[in-house]
């Protein structure tokens, strides 16, 4: 089974010389070979093949002397993962790739010949050679590949790729079910009753976040060095936020892994519902997307089952004991059921909802489906000609009508 250890590693003043060369070298290697994949598909509208393209490498070499400067099979990794972000794309799973800048985060991958040496130390091969680490796991298995990057805020990270040898468990649905209703007001609600509230980091650090983006827009020269610590000042502040998120929802993920067997949330639909301007900044702030991956993989890893159900399920408009029950406006967060006479949290029977269907789909042993003919095709490459729809199994609580 794969696993990825990401650790934090403290190259000296040479080293990130080094590794600014290799970013660049690697980048530009990317970005030459899609602007050639691109022009011959529009020219024969025939694709190349990332093999041929590493066939130019040695020409490019000739061309460009200062491209020896980095590892040869850092550059050659770099047009295999341009083949295989056109194999995404064509697949539907992403958009079209694009050409790489200076700016942002940077990253080059090592496909072999890494050791890790101690808790302290990472040997490359090249010019790197070896580099302080602080590696705050073990690392048991067979080292795949490492990637090596950047971040805007200045630090460095190696991403471990290991595999343990250890075959996947098989999942199994004997044990604790839940039901999880993701919201804004509580970031998550369980089917039995319990509420994480929603740490809004942006929101905490906004004050400081608008502070450090006027300083950086009162500096016009984008060439001198005060704009230059002013733009890692706001990056630092970014990095502050995604790294306390990313921590909360770790911990919350594996919280959630660990008490339940079966875990069932909704498949959600980031990208659209941040169109609403008004609740955007929110939901990004959240981290839905981020929060549902890691149940997935964290579940898988255990053996346990992590279902989605169609985003279409009315789950806030129906009593999880009786029938379905009038339309509610977002502001109505309790309500009383016309049917049983029993008051109901809005969330909790959602959430209650949520894994009565998962169960249900589970026990008929179908995936959630797309309700009331509300398929979307891809949003990416080529779109299907068929309908990608499963008819309704019988006891559905589907569309009201």
């Amino acid at each position: 089974m794969l696993k990825a250890v990401k650790v934090r590693i403290y190259p000296t003043d040479a080293q990130q010389v080094h590794l600014a060369q290799a970013f660049g070298c690697c980048r530009w290697v990317w970005n030459q070979s899609l602007a050639i994949m691109s022009q011959t598909y529009k020219e024969t509208g025939r694709g190349v093949s990332a093999m041929d393209i590493k066939k130019l490498l040695p020409i490019w070499k000739k061309e460009h002397e200062w491209l020896s400067e980095c590892y040869s099979q850092c550059l050659q990794q770099s047009v295999l993962n341009l083949g295989a972000a056109f194999g995404n794309f064509f697949d539907g799973r992403t958009g079209y790739p694009s050409f790489k800048n200076r700016h942002g985060r940077q990253s080059i991958q090592y496909p072999q010949k890494v050791t890790i040496l101690s808790d302290t130390a990472i040997t490359f091969p090249g010019k790197l050679g070896t580099v302080k680490a602080k590696i705050h796991r073990d690392c048991v298995g067979n080292l795949k590949t490492v990637t090596v990057s950047r971040m805007p805020d200045g630090q460095y990270y190696a991403s471990l790729l290991l595999d343990d040898g250890i075959e996947k468990p098989e999942s199994s649905s004997e044990g604790k079910a839940v039901g999880i209703d993701l919201g804004l007001i509580d970031f998550a609600v369980t089917s039995d009753g319990s509420k994480f509230n929603n740490p809004k980091y942006l929101k905490k650090h906004e004050r400081n976040l608008k502070r450090k983006q006027r300083k950086l827009s009162c500096k016009k020269d984008k060439t001198t060095n005060k704009r230059r610590k002013a733009k890692l000042a706001l990056a630092k502040v970014h990095s502050k936020i995604s790294r306390v998120r990313e921590d909360f929802l770790h911990k919350l993920s594996r919280k959630i892994v660990n008490e339940n067997q079966v875990i069932v949330v909704e498949d959600l639909a980031v990208k659209n519902m941040v169109k609403n301007h008004t609740l955007a900044k929110s939901i990004s702030d959240a981290g839905w997307g981020m929060f549902q991956t890691m149940l997935k993989y964290k579940a898988e890893q255990d053996g346990k089952i992590y279902l989605e159900i169609g985003r279409f399920f009315p789950s806030s408009h129906l009593c999880h004991a009786t029938l379905p029950i009038p339309k509610m406006d977002l502001s109505v967060r309790s309500f009383l059921c016309p049917h049983c006479n029993v008051h109901h949290d809005r969330d909790v029977n959602a959430a209650i909802n949520i894994r009565n269907e998962g169960l249900r789909i589970l026990a008929l042993g179908t995936s959630a489906s797309a309700l009331g003919g509300n398929v979307r095709p891809k949003r990416y490459g080529r779109k299907s000609t068929t309908a990608e729809a499963i008819a309704d199994e019988l006891g559905s609580q589907h569309r009201i009508a």
